[in-house]
Order: C-alpha cells, then sequence, then structure tokens
C-alpha cells in the first residue's frame, strides 16, 4: 500500500470514530476512542513524511537527485530531507488536519473531502459559510462537553459517594471509580496529562504528594480541580442539611456590595385618607411621606482548612467531605446564634429605643411560660401596635418561637378543642389556631440558669422584622484554594459574606418567659 493510500485509510478510520461519537448523542471521544485516533493520527503523519519525501526526491534544484547516466540500471538515489524541514513539514500538516477536524465536528461537516483535497483552513472555513448561505442557516452546530469536563465530574461524584455524601443523579462511570484511592485518582490524572503511567505507580506515596503539590497551583490540572468541586458539591449539600429555623420566619434580602445601605420607603400610611370631593370640587395631592429605616451592612465570616499530607498518604477523605461540610455547617449556625442573640440581648435599634419596649408596643410585662392567657395576650398586643404615622396595622401572627421545653405543651393549647383544665368544656379559642411552632435551643444556651424568653412573630408579608441580608444573594459559602508559603498541606478559604438588621419593631413581640427546670 502507498503512502497516499495508508494516509486516506487511517482518515476514513479517524472519520469513522468521531461519527461514531456523534451518532451516540454527539458525546466526546472517550479515553480508548483518542488513543485509537491518536494512533491512526501518527499512521497520517508518517505517510505524509514519505510523501513529502518523494515529492523533493522528483523536484530538481540545489540538493536534487541527479539523474542516473545513459543506459544505467542503477536507480536514483533518493533525495535526503533535511530532518528539521520534515519536522516543520510534519507538525504543519498534523495541524492543519487537527484545526480542520475541530472545525468540521462543530459544523456537523465531513472533513475527509477537505483533507484529502489538501484544503487550508481558511478554504474549509469559506466552504462552510458559503454552505450556510445557501441552506438559509447554520449546519448543525453542536456544543460538546470536554471529556476532561466529563471526568472530573465522575470522579467528583466518586468520591461524594465513596464518603457516604448522597448524589441525586451521579455522573456516568462515577461508581466505577468510587473505590479508587486519592493516590489511584492522582495517577489517572497525571497519566491523562500526558505522564507515564509506570513511572507514576513507581512513586511512592510522599513523591507523589509532593508532585500533586505543584499541581495545585495549576488552574487547568485536573486533580486539584476534582477535589475543589467535591469540596463545594459537599458544602452545598450539608449546608442546606443544617436544621436551623432563623430562616422560616426572617426576610432575606441582597446587597451588592459592603457600603452602608439606608432604607428609604414609601409606607402607604403616610398618604393621609381619601378626602371627600364635592361635586365639581377639587382633587388636592398629598406628597407621600417617607420613613427612614435601618441602615444594612454586610460583613465577612470565615475560617480557613486544609488536607494535610498525612491525610493524602493515608488516603482520608473526611477532609473532602466532613471537614468542610462542618465549617459551612458553622456558617450557618452562626447566623442562626446571631439572629437569636439579636432578640435574646435587645439591644436598642435605629431609633434609639431597645427592640422590646414599652413605647414600640411589643412587649408583655408579665413574664410566664406559654399558656392559653399568654398568647392571647401577645396576639392582642400586637394587634393593637401602629405603624409609623400613627395608623393602625394589620398583623397576622404566623409562628411563635419558644425554646426548648413548650413543644408538647403547645401542641395542646394548639389542637384541644376544649380549654385545657376546664370542667365547663369551654370551647378553646386557639384550637387550631394557624400559628407555626419554631423551637430553637439556642434560647437555652443564651439564657443559661435565668428566664427563657418567647417571642411572637408575624407573617413577613404583613410586617417586617428581622431581615438577612447576603451579598448578591449569595446564601451558601464560598471556596478558595489557597497559596500559602510554608504550609505542608492542600488549603482552603471558606467564606460567606452577610448582616443582619432589625428593619422594624412591629410584627414581633416578647414575653420575658421564666426559668426553664433541666431535664432529668
Amino acid at each position: 500500500m502507498t503512502p497516499k493510500q495508508r494516509r486516506e485509510a487511517a482518515m476514513l478510520k479517524q472519520q469513522a470514530i468521531v461519527n461514531a461519537a456523534k451518532a451516540d448523542g454527539n458525546r466526546a471521544l472517550t479515553a480508548e476512542e483518542q488513543a485509537e485516533f491518536n494512533s491512526y493520527q501518527r499512521e497520517i503523519d508518517q505517510a505524509d513524511a514519505e510523501i513529502q519525501a518523494q515529492e523533493r526526491g522528483l523536484v530538481g534544484g540545489t540538493g536534487a537527485t541527479s539523474a542516473p547516466p545513459a543506459g544505467s540500471t542503477q536507480p536514483a538515489a533518493p533525495q535526503t530531507v533535511p530532518a528539521e524541514g520534515q519536522r516543520s513539514a510534519t507538525e504543519a500538516e498534523r495541524n492543519r488536519v487537527t484545526e480542520i477536524m475541530a472545525l468540521c465536528r462543530d459544523f456537523d461537516v465531513d472533513p475527509a473531502e477537505h483533507i484529502r483535497n489538501g484544503s487550508s483552513l481558511d478554504q474549509v472555513r469559506s466552504a462552510i459559510l458559503d454552505g450556510m448561505r445557501q441552506t438559509g442557516g447554520p449546519v448543525g452546530v453542536q456544543v460538546t462537553r470536554d471529556e476532561g469536563d466529563t471526568f472530573r465530574q465522575r470522579a467528583t461524584d466518586a468520591l461524594m459517594l465513596r464518603a457516604g455524601v448522597p448524589v441525586a443523579a451521579p455522573a456516568d462511570g462515577a461508581n466505577e471509580l468510587r473505590s479508587m484511592s486519592l493516590r489511584d485518582l492522582a495517577i489517572e490524572c497525571l497519566s491523562r496529562d500526558g505522564r507515564d503511567t509506570m513511572q507514576l505507580l513507581r512513586m511512592q506515596p510522599d513523591d507523589m504528594y509532593g508532585e500533586l503539590c505543584r499541581q495545585f497551583y495549576n488552574p487547568t490540572a485536573a486533580f486539584p480541580a476534582i477535589l475543589d468541586n467535591t469540596i463545594r458539591k459537599s458544602i452545598v449539600q450539608l449546608y442546606n442539611a443544617v436544621p436551623t429555623t432563623f430562616q422560616a420566619w426572617t426576610t432575606k434580602g441582597s446587597l451588592k456590595d459592603f457600603k452602608t445601605t439606608a432604607d428609604h420607603e414609601y409606607v402607604i400610611g403616610g398618604m393621609g385618607d381619601f378626602l371627600l370631593v364635592p361635586e365639581n370640587g377639587e382633587l388636592k395631592p398629598m406628597i407621600p411621606k417617607t420613613e427612614l429605616l435601618p441602615n444594612r451592612k454586610l460583613d465577612t465570616y470565615g475560617r480557613t482548612f486544609s488536607m494535610t499530607r498525612q491525610a493524602f498518604i493515608n488516603d482520608d477523605i473526611g477532609f473532602l467531605t466532613e471537614v468542610p461540610g462542618l465549617y459551612a455547617a458553622a456558617a450557618k449556625k452562626t447566623i442562626d446564634k446571631q439572629v437569636y442573640s439579636l432578640l435574646y440581648n435587645n439591644a436598642p435599634i435605629f431609633d434609639g429605643v431597645e427592640l422590646f419596649h414599652k413605647k414600640h408596643g411589643n412587649l408583655i410585662t408579665k413574664g410566664g411560660k406559654p399558656t392559653q392567657a399568654s398568647i392571647q395576650a401577645i396576639i392582642l398586643q400586637m394587634q393593637h401596635q401602629r405603624d409609623q404615622f400613627g395608623e393602625a396595622i394589620y398583623i397576622t401572627p404566623q409562628h411563635i418561637i419558644v425554646p426548648v421545653g413548650y413543644e408538647f405543651e403547645l401542641a395542646v393549647i394548639l389542637h384541644s378543642a376544649q380549654v385545657v383544665g376546664s370542667n365547663n368544656n369551654d370551647i378553646n379559642p386557639l384550637y387550631n389556631y394557624p400559628i407555626n411552632i419554631i423551637q430553637t435551643p439556642v434560647l437555652n444556651a443564651l439564657a443559661g440558669e435565668n428566664a427563657v424568653p418567647w417571642f411572637m412573630v408575624a407573617n413577613t408579608a404583613s410586617a417586617k422584622h428581622i431581615q438577612v441580608d447576603y451579598l448578591n444573594g449569595q446564601e451558601t459559602p464560598t471556596v478558595r484554594r489557597m497559596e500559602t508559603p510554608g504550609v505542608l498541606g492542600f488549603q482552603w478559604d471558606i467564606y460567606l459574606d452577610w448582616g443582619i438588621a432589625v428593619r422594624d419593631f412591629r410584627g414581633i413581640a416578647k414575653n420575658p418567659g421564666e426559668k426553664i427546670a433541666a431535664a432529668e
């Protein structure tokens, strides 16, 4: 078979591999297909070199082969092609073929004819554009996912599964990788980057760790990217599973930067009443009043963690799932504690008065545990509140926030048809009253041996009270790979930006409560 025939045969086999991948959902080539494709490319390169050598042997001029003497039967010696020129020509042809195949794959065009004809990349591009003009539209452009991205997703889900973290829809092939150790995964990643597999297998664990430390600061390296993805997925998974309660009754806000933000809002009560307009009378305007609400500001909270050299050698993947998850849980618990500390500490707010105060009409002076009478009293207290302009407001109590210890008593109070303890079978006015019970141990911890307060909170649609703001609305922590000299391990920063503000004292009320006896 001549070099040209070998070249064309190898190109057809390459095209068959590409066509098979297209037929299978236009997927990326597998590792085996890519290796086979590369072997055919080497055959093409070798055939090109032989073709170029033959062509140079037929061209006269400096360095050309002289014709044999007349009558001589000895064949002409082939021209010796300079090694550097041959390598340049081979490299140029390889680049041409690769670029044409990539371009044709993007536009679902068969590249075989263009490669066989020796077309340049510009000529192929022009031919594709001509075809688009004739058909009046693009030629089936499809975006394919890079095989490297597919492998990283597969390896990430495999690490999550191996660590026991649930994955809703694992990537195809993740189960096949879940038994791989961190060292095995590192060898696979480095092999895919062109490193000699046998040499990697002979590496000692400490040498492998040193090699990965150099990879750790390479933004395109696969192994650290897989670690990053695993950490991010575990953080989101575990952050959402933290059983905090602040989010059930506070409002969520978003700020775009860290500057102090002053709120000005139009309040409907500031518009005044509608006025009677007599026949042919004049409609009188009224300028809406604005009420200055409290400042809102974000702060950054964070920690740092690392997967140590010992953890890598010991194949401890808990540093990729459990430790980051614990930090993420700590972030959410910190917000929870800050929100309830704001209620418990009762500091002065934007008007210079304590959040719960007689002037605000949201404080029950005589404390006690939740009972039918005390719950009715706090509801009525809230419903007597007025807006900034002295107008009545419409409060809809929705949540009762209590420390641990009252859950079962509240269930009886809110779900008994008769008043508990009544000899006359009196109807219970709180029977199935639409109040959601929120029980939090944070109040118990804050109070210690002192009286533990409890609170009634209105529907956030009818009254604003406590708001938690996030930077650009991002609620989950951010993880950033860190480059810290002198740290023997892979290190990451984890941080979250939030701020907590009292937006109004209406729509929330407090009962000072009483001491709760510790469970025996």
